[in-house]
């Protein structure tokens, strides 16, 4: 099987995201925000994650989306930084 171009690949963002339980409230606060059909566009993963911060990934064209409904969710949490590479975030 041959492998994509890179043309055709995802292009991906990282964010570094602070606040109280970020591993669950990421996931909800994208799914109430954008629901099930804007979660899947967005190819969001996690990376890393602690009790107070996480990194994940998302596809570049939902970046803004994604950092919107991480802002507007009822929780307190907030981007810090947005990378193209890991290398980026000071990882």
């Amino acid at each position: 099987m041959k492998s994509l171009r890179p043309s055709m690949k995802e292009n991906k963002r990282y964010l570094l995201v602070v606040g109280k339980n970020p591993r669950e409230n990421i996931e909800k606060a994208i799914l109430d925000f954008l629901g099930v059909l804007g979660m899947s566009k967005t190819g969001f993963g996690f990376v890393k994650s602690d009790k107070e911060k996480a990194i994940i990934y998302v596809n570049r064209e939902m970046l803004n989306e994604v950092r919107a409904a991480i802002c507007v969710f009822h929780e307190k949490m907030e981007v810090k930084k947005v990378s193209g590479t890991l290398k980026g975030l000071g990882k």
